[in-house]
């Protein structure tokens, strides 16, 4: 056997090129990033740091879910659960709140502002449920004669302007809804869910402001259904997104919606070939 100095010292050492991780995976395909990120792919942001960190995605799903099935399950009264979800609190702040508005800071950092909105609005939601929970903010002190927080809370001038806020943030998820429409099925069935179940709260509110209580349960044990309902395709995409995290070898369809409306830049550049 010859030694390698023997070889001629003109020969051409070929060498093939070898995939690795990143290479098979960025970048990746229109379908697979709207899976992942939940926003669509927009060809004017052009940014490496997505493969510098991890995807924020799931850790902000993760939060949501964590908050939101227990508190449908308490507004429907399951196993004697209720209390207007006041043994929750911590949940609401620390799981749908800061980590959601963690998350969303990582989704404004890699550039996705469609997912970025969405989280900052329900993390945003849930400090502001566990903080009117809270006797340290006193949301219905000027609501009672006496000042109690507690009594304030209970009064039909209160109920009705908390109904409003749901009432809005109803309008907002529906905003939300109609640019969903270029993402996936979950995510356009989960929003859709989200807007009935903010009227139905709303409703409740408006209700109790007209003093028919009996009417008002009915609304949130509705609500909590329809909630409940809307976690069930955001477990399905978390359960996606933590697969693909691994690459896990069985990929869980989401119902890619992308192909299927196309966006404003595509039909540009279809336009002009």
């Amino acid at each position: 056997m010859s030694d390698i100095t023997d070889k001629p010292s003109d020969e051409t050492i070929n060498l093939n090129r070898m995939k690795t991780a990143e290479s098979v995976f960025l970048p990746i395909s229109r379908e697979t990033f709207e899976k992942l990120y939940l926003t669509p792919k927009h060809p004017s942001v052009q940014t490496d740091l997505r493969k510098k960190f991890g995807n924020p995605t799931p850790i902000c799903l993760m939060g949501f879910l964590i908050a939101s099935t227990p508190h449908a399950c308490m507004l429907m009264g399951w196993r004697g659960a209720g209390g207007n979800g006041s043994a929750l609190v911590p949940t609401y702040i620390f799981f749908g709140g800061i980590v959601q508005i963690l998350g969303g800071i990582g989704e404004w950092i890699i550039g996705n502002t469609f997912s970025c909105a969405i989280f900052f609005t329900y993390g945003t939601f849930w400090l502001v449920q566990g903080g009117g929970l809270m006797p340290f903010f006193a949301s219905g002190m000027n609501y009672s004669p006496t000042g109690n927080s507690f009594e304030g809370q209970q009064t039909g001038e209160y109920a009705a302007t908390i109904a409003f806020y749901y009432l809005f943030l109803g309008l907002l998820t529906f905003i939300y809804l109609i640019c969903s429409i270029r993402t996936n099925v979950c995510l356009f069935s989960a929003l859709f869910l989200l807007v009935i179940t903010f009227s139905l709260v709303a409703g409740a509110f408006f209700q109790i402001a007209n003093g028919a209580h009996e009417l008002a349960e009915k609304l949130l044990v509705a609500g909590g259904a329809f909630n409940f309902a809307l976690c069930v395709p955001v477990w399905h995409i978390f359960l996606t997104q933590i697969l693909e995290a691994v690459d896990f070898p069985i990929s869980v369809p989401v119902g890619d919606l992308s192909s299927i409306v196309p966006g404003r830049s595509q039909k540009v550049k279809r336009a002009e070939d």
